[in-house]
C-alpha cells in the first residue's frame, strides 16, 4: 500500500502558524489576513458515547477521579486484548470484523457523559412516525447476510467513497484525525478517513439551488466573533450512500434515509487553547426527527510523543472484500441449486 505522508498542511499550505502550549487569553491568534486560525492537525477519538448511558441516570459530567478511571480500564482492555491468543475461524463460517489491535478510538472520555447535550437527558429525540417507518424499510432492506446480488448493494462506505467527513464530524472506531486549513475566504477540512475533504467557503453567499445534492451537503461559513459557523443543507441521499451520509446511520438510527432534503446541520468550532477546538453541532429534521438535538466534544492536537501526520487512506488498494463478498454469494446460490 502506499503510503504518502501528509504533515500539518504541507501538501496546501507552505507553513501552518503553531502556537505554544497553554490558554489563550481574551484575543484568539489570527491568520496573516486577519480570520481566527483553527489550523491544525486533530483528532476527536474519544470513549465517551454519544447517548448518555442509563446508569448515570441524569448526571452530565465526570469528575477527574471518574475520567482516570475509566481511563485506566479502557487501557488495560486494550492490554487484555492485545496479550489475548488468536482465535481462529472456520471456513464457510463469520469471519468477523477487525479486532481491537486495528481499532482506535481513544482511551479517553471527553469529560461529559455524552457527547449529546441537548436535550438535557443527553439522548437521542424520539423519530417522528415518518422517521420510524422508513428507519424500519431501511432496515428490512438491508439485512445483515445480504442482500448481495450486485456492487450496487454495497453503500458508498463499504466500497471507500464517502464516510466520516460530516456534517457532523462523529468520532469513529479508526482514523479520527483531521487537517484544518485556511486561506482568505475559505476553510479546508481534510478527514483522514476515505480522505474526504470539505471545501467550506466563508464568503457569506447563498446555498446553492436545492436541486443540486452533493455527498456531504453544500456548506456555507462564517464568523461569529472567534467562532466559525458552517452551516450544510442539500445533503445528497440515495440508499446506496445511506450509512455514509445519512448522519451516520449507526448512530442516528438511520436519519434521512430518503431523497427528499428536509435536513439542516449547524457546525460550531472554536479555538480555546493552542491544543484544542471545541466542535459543537446541532441537527434539525422536522420529518425525521421530534426536535432538533445538539451535541459537543474536543479535537485535539495529538499528544506529545505521536506522529502528527496524516496517511493516505488507500481503502480499496488491495481490498478484495467486495469481490470476496459478492464470489460467496454466487457459490451459495450455485449450493443452493
Amino acid at each position: 500500500m502506499t503510503r504518502q505522508i501528509f504533515r500539518n498542511g504541507i501538501w496546501v499550505c507552505a507553513v501552518l502558524v503553531m502556537f505554544p502550549n497553554g490558554v489563550f487569553g481574551q484575543t484568539a491568534p489570527k491568520t496573516p489576513w486577519g480570520d481566527p486560525d483553527l489550523q491544525g492537525t486533530y483528532t476527536n477519538k474519544t470513549i465517551t458515547p454519544l447517548e448518555r448511558p442509563d446508569a448515570v441516570g441524569e448526571k452530565q459530567f465526570l469528575t477527574d477521579e471518574e475520567v482516570a478511571e475509566q481511563e485506566q480500564a479502557r487501557l488495560d482492555r486494550n492490554e487484555e486484548l492485545l496479550l489475548a491468543e488468536a482465535e481462529r475461524t472456520v471456513a464457510g463460517g463469520n469471519v468477523g470484523g477487525y479486532n481491537n489491535f486495528w481499532l482506535d478510538g481513544g482511551t479517553r472520555p471527553t469529560g461529559r457523559t455524552s457527547l449529546i447535550v441537548d436535550p438535557p437527558n443527553g439522548k437521542l429525540p424520539p423519530l417522528t412516525a415518518g422517521g420510524a417507518q422508513r428507519h424500519a424499510a431501511h432496515n428490512d432492506s438491508f439485512p445483515v447476510e445480504g442482500p448481495f446480488d450486485s456492487w450496487e448493494d454495497l453503500e458508498l462506505n463499504d466500497r471507500c467513497l464517502v464516510w466520516s467527513a460530516g456534517p457532523p464530524m462523529f468520532p469513529s472506531a479508526y482514523n479520527n484525525n483531521f487537517i484544518i486549513l485556511q486561506s482568505p475566504g475559505y476553510v479546508v477540512i481534510y478527514a483522514e478517513m476515505i480522505h474526504d475533504t470539505r471545501i467550506i467557503p466563508i464568503d457569506g453567499g447563498d446555498h446553492i439551488a436545492s436541486s443540486m445534492r452533493q455527498w456531504h451537503g453544500d456548506a456555507r461559513g462564517h464568523w461569529e466573533g472567534d467562532t466559525l459557523v458552517v452551516e450544510t443543507r442539500n445533503i445528497r441521499r440515495t440508499e446506496a450512500n445511506a450509512a455514509a451520509v445519512c448522519v451516520d446511520l449507526v448512530l442516528l438510527r438511520g436519519a434521512n434515509c430518503r431523497t427528499d432534503d428536509t435536513i439542516a446541520v449547524t457546525e460550531r468550532f472554536t479555538r480555546v487553547d493552542a491544543r484544542t477546538v471545541n466542535y459543537e453541532f446541532t441537527i434539525d429534521d422536522p420529518t425525521q426527527w421530534s426536535t432538533s438535538f445538539s451535541g459537543e466534544f474536543p479535537f485535539t492536537t495529538f499528544p506529545d510523543g505521536e506522529l502528527e501526520y496524516l496517511f493516505e487512506y488507500a481503502c480499496h488498494e488491495g481490498n478484495y472484500s467486495m469481490t470476496n463478498i459478492l464470489a460467496g454469494e454466487r457459490e451459495k446460490e450455485k449450493a443452493q441449486r
